[in-house]
C-alpha cells in the first residue's frame, strides 16, 4: 500500500518538462547552475521555487515510492539522530509509538488522510513555494495541499480550532526566514515509523537559501508530552528546476484499502 500511495507522485515533477524556470542562472550548456546567486525579492532571498527533500541511500527502509525515489532519514524516523533506546520520549510518547508499531495499524497517510510539519517537508515528492506580500504559501503536491504563512505581523491564534498543518507566522531573521507553528490537532504521524505527537506541539522551521539549487532548513519540534526534550533536526530541500507540481488526489481510483482486511487506521 505505501508503494503505490507514496510513489503516484514520483514522476510528477516531469509533467512540465521544458518549460524553463524564469531568470534562473544557467552556465553555458543552458542547465540551471544550482550553486548560482538567489535571487532578491523586497530585499530578502526569494524562497520561490519547487523543492524537494533529496533522499538518502543509507537511510534505514530506503526506498519508497516506485523504486525510484529515496526518502530522507528524517522521513522514515524522526528520530534518526538518536542511539536505540537512547530517544528522548516520554513514558506517553513512547507508549503511543508502540501502538503505532502495532501489526494492522497503517499510518493516516496511508489512508490518504493529510501529512502534518514538518512530515510534509521530508516527503519524496516535490511542494512548492510562492513568496507574496503579506505571506509565503506552500502547495504541496501529495493531495494537492496548501498551507499559509503569514508574514504581516499578526500572532498565533490563542484558542484554535486543531488543524493538520497548524497555524503558522513567519518573520525574517537576517537571510534566514523563521516560521513558528502551533494548534495542530494529533492525529497526524511525525514520520513513517509512526512517532506521534500530542495537540501542544510547536514546531519552529528556519529556512536559509544559501544558492540558487539549496535551501538549509532546520527544525525544532518542542511537545513536552511526546519528548523529554526538543528535537531538532536538519537537512536540505533541492529546487527542481524547469518543472512544476502537478494535481495529486491519493484517494482517486484506490484500491489497496478493500485488499486489507481486519486493518485498522
Amino acid at each position: 500500500m505505501a508503494i503505490v500511495l507514496l510513489g503516484t507522485g514520483v514522476g510528477a515533477q516531469a509533467q512540465w518538462l521544458n518549460n524553463k524556470t524564469p531568470n534562473a542562472p544557467r552556465t553555458k550548456d543552458g542547465k540551471v547552475n544550482m550553486t548560482g546567486p538567489v535571487r532578491k525579492l523586497n530585499g530578502k532571498p526569494d524562497l520561490s521555487g519547487v523543492w524537494q527533500a533529496p533522499g538518502d541511500a543509507r537511510a534505514p527502509g530506503g526506498l519508497f515510492g516506485i523504486g525510484e525515489s529515496l526518502n530522507s532519514k528524517y522521513f522514515r524516523d524522526i528520530l534518526a539522530d538518536f542511539k536505540p533506546g537512547e530517544e528522548p520520549l516520554t513514558a506517553e510518547g513512547r507508549a503511543l509509538f508502540q501502538q503505532h508499531s502495532q501489526p494492522g495499524t497503517i499510518g493516516p497517510s496511508l489512508i490518504c488522510l493529510p501529512d502534518g510539519v514538518p512530515h510534509a517537508n521530508l516527503l519524496p515528492e516535490p511542494f512548492k513555494i510562492l513568496m507574496l506580500p503579506d505571506e509565503i504559501v506552500f502547495l504541496y503536491e501529495v493531495e494537492t495541499m496548501f498551507r499559509q504563512i503569514f508574514t504581516d505581523g499578526r500572532s498565533l491564534p490563542v484558542d484554535p480550532s486543531p488543524t493538520w498543518l497548524g497555524y503558522s507566522v513567519g518573520k525574517w531573521e537576517g537571510e534566514t526566514f523563521v516560521v513558528e507553528t502551533a494548534g495542530f490537532n494529533d492525529k497526524s504521524w511525525l514520520d513513517a515509523r509512526g512517532h506521534g505527537h500530542s495537540e501542544e506541539i510547536r514546531v519552529q522551521e528556519r529556512f536559509h537559501r544559501r544558492d540558487f539549487g539549496h535551501m538549509d532548513v532546520t527544525v525544532t519540534i518542542t511537545d513536552p508530552k511526546m519528548f523529554t526534550k526538543p528535537v531538532t533536526i536538519s537537512f536540505v530541500e533541492e529546487l527542481l528546476p524547469d518543472t512544476d507540481v502537478f494535481e495529486h488526489v491519493c484517494y482517486e481510483n484506490e484500491k489497496d484499502a478493500g485488499h486489507q482486511p481486519g486493518r485498522k487506521p
